[in-house]
């Protein structure tokens, strides 16, 4: 292989690493349904980059009543246990979901890694177990684009005022190039590729 030959593979192959690194990846989802871990147990770290405070999980018919507060899915729940729940996450994400049974009005908040609150839902009602006469599993989601690191869900300040279940949350894309600026790029730098191999082929 010639010289210039050598320099037009390295400019091709240059132009082709940039393009596929000014493609964005694809957003993660991930749900957490609770499933699979035993009645009582406190939730911290079981879940890959997610951290709990103030969390614990509750089966049907041991520590959870299913009659009043039925799961949105299986047979496990989480709860606000001894005050306010919450998750870190250890990237961002661009929204959190979940569905909610309470016993006392619902505040969800998300703030950044400035730890600055930036988006809020409440709950419909001020309860809605079954005998309150409103339906149960009540979704409630938050989405920045941005990035979220940590929301809250609090209810009684005290805990035990809501069960939690089937959460949802999709971690936040890298910023995409316009596609024109991508093109212009990329054949820009082919056409300086080409007049190298042209100037330089002997």
């Amino acid at each position: 292989m010639s010289a210039a030959q050598t320099i037009y593979c390295r400019i091709t192959k240059f132009v082709i690493g940039l393009t596929l690194l000014s493609i964005s990846l694809p957003a993660r989802a991930g749900t957490i349904s609770f499933e699979g871990l035993p009645d009582s147990t406190i939730l911290t770290n079981q879940y890959l980059g997610l951290t709990f405070t103030n969390a614990i999980v509750l089966s049907t018919g041991i520590g959870v009543n299913e009659f009043e507060f039925p799961p949105h899915s299986g047979t496990n729940v989480a709860s606000d246990n001894n005050g306010p729940l919450s998750i870190i996450f250890s990237g961002p994400v661009s929204s959190f979901s979940g569905y909610f049974t309470y016993a006392a009005p619902l505040t969800l908040a998300a703030f950044n890694a400035a730890n600055t609150q930036v988006a809020s839902a409440s709950s419909l009602f001020s309860a809605n177990y079954v005998s309150s006469g409103n339906p149960p599993n009540e979704l409630l989601q938050v989405s920045f684009a941005p990035g979220i690191s940590r929301v809250t869900i609090t209810g009684d300040p005290a805990g035990g005022s809501f069960v939690m279940d089937d959460i949802t949350y999709t971690s936040a894309s890298p910023a995409t190039p316009e596609p024109g600026t991508l093109v212009f790029l990329t054949v820009g730098l082919g056409i300086i590729g080409l007049r190298h191999f042209k100037v330089l082929r002997p």
